[in-house]
């Protein structure tokens, strides 16, 4: 919950952007603390409670690549998985900022940075924080019309293929979901396949994954190539949603007669080809994710499937759930069940490894999960 006046936390390691910040937030009535590094943002969440966090991806010991500022961030957000966090980027390095906000941020600011923007960027996240209690019995009414809403847009029973065998696992962490899957059967027998992962928690990120997954069976068919599709799915979007609104997805078509599945990947992590004779292939060629760029350009690849091979597509809540040392489960725990359960059909699977993550992670995943498989039965 926010307060009246913010308790707003910056992380910097520059003195000078820490007093400009702490000069221009104090003029609009925020109680201001700083931290100059990882260590000191870590002690000050965990001794004190924030309304707002605006902390740097740079620091000392990484000052370009961000890669400490984004450990930085999964270690905040594994302690208080509510504080709103805007993060700060250098110029131009969006991807960076993408995938922050994949990390749990819910804005991002780019240095030098603009007064207005930043302020107008600052009180977004403290507004929602301060409406979210507002009216309890009208939200919660509403959160259950939507879940009500949402289930019933996932695929009930997925279609049949010849020599194919598909099955799904979606659990949200909570009572909506940002992850999106569906499984489409066309005319001439061949099929497509999803799955998305809007950014954000709550409301917004599930209209969001809503609206694409509605947007893609409108344009889906048998005769829609990959690519075309995701600049489709995007261009569709891309007008409509506010800066900082995007989903990533996979998209995949597949043909049972030939076993061929071409695929793009519009900014998802990679789904893993595990061949039966146990190597492994990553589906990731595509483009960035949708609603954020303007007419980007999607590549497409495309596959030979083999027979016992197994696709396996799911979002960062499998791969970024946490154990209690903060060591994420990864593609790497993916891999080493998708090997050990080989023997398992595409519906025991799916379970098998969001069960895993879970387990990983302590018996709770902290973020929507959501698994896909397709595997090549028959010889």
């Amino acid at each position: 919950m926010g307060s009246v006046t913010p308790r707003t936390l910056i992380a910097d390691d520059q003195p000078d952007v820490l007093e400009a910040l702490r000069m221009l937030l104090r003029r609009e009535g925020h109680e201001i603390e700083t931290a100059h590094s990882p260590a000191a943002v870590l002690d000050a969440v965990s001794a004190r409670d924030f309304d707002l966090l605006l902390m740097d991806l740079n620091y000392a010991r990484d000052t370009t690549s961000g890669t400490e500022g984004l450990e930085l961030l999964k270690a905040i957000h594994a302690m208080d998985e509510h504080l709103p966090i805007v993060v700060m980027t250098a110029w131009g390095n969006t991807n960076l900022a993408v995938e922050a906000m994949r990390n749990g941020a819910c804005d991002y600011v780019e240095k030098p940075w603009d007064n207005n923007r930043l302020l107008a960027k600052l009180a977004e996240p403290l507004a929602k924080s301060n409406g979210n209690g507002s009216l309890p019995h009208t939200r919660s009414g509403e959160i259950e019309e939507a879940r009500s809403i949402q289930r019933e847009l996932l695929v009930r029973e997925i279609p049949e293929f010849s020599g194919i065998e598909i099955a799904a696992e979606w659990q949200p962490a909570g009572a909506l979901s940002g992850d999106v899957y569906d499984v489409m059967r066309f005319t001439d027998g061949s099929g497509g396949l999803m799955i998305g992962d809007a950014v954000g928690k709550g409301m917004p990120a599930a209209l969001l994954a809503s609206n694409l997954q509605a947007t893609m069976r409108t344009l889906a068919t048998e005769a829609s190539a990959p690519g075309a599709l995701m600049a489709g799915a995007n261009e569709s979007v891309c007008g409509r949603l506010e800066h900082g609104r995007f989903v990533s997805m996979i998209y995949c078509r597949f043909d049972p007669a030939n076993r061929k599945l071409r695929y793009a990947n519009a900014g998802h992590p990679a789904a893993v080809l595990l061949r039966a004779n146990g190597s492994v292939e990553r589906l990731e060629d595509g483009g960035p994710v949708l609603g954020e760029f303007a007419s980007p350009r999607f590549e497409e690849c495309e596959v030979q499937l083999g027979a016992r091979d197994r696709l396996i597509l799911y979002t960062d809540g499998i791969s970024e759930s946490l154990n209690k040392n903060g060591h994420e489960f990864g593609e790497a725990g993916v891999l080493r069940v998708a090997k050990e359960a080989m023997g398992l059909n595409s519906r025991e699977f799916s379970r098998r490894l969001v069960e895993e993550a879970k387990r990983h992670s302590g018996g709770r995943l902290k973020d929507d999960a959501t698994v896909v498989v397709l595997s090549v039965v028959g010889k």
